[in-house]
């Protein structure tokens, strides 16, 4: 579990690095609400795999 907050981490930041070289002109207020949507998109996918994981051991 430990690789995949990793990599899922990773891709956050590369995601949020992309969108800052992407869009220079955003502003700030913009940058902030791209990497909040990122952060819970990342935690939603970190429980989605939770949860599947949960779901493999009871069958």
């Amino acid at each position: 579990m430990n690789n995949f907050k990793l990599i899922n981490w990773l891709v956050w930041l590369a995601l949020v690095i992309l969108w800052n070289y992407s869009y220079p002109e955003a502003g700030p207020f913009l940058d902030i609400v791209v990497t909040v949507m990122l952060s819970i998109l990342n935690l939603v996918l970190i429980k989605l795999k939770k949860r599947n994981n949960y779901e493999r051991r009871l069958f």
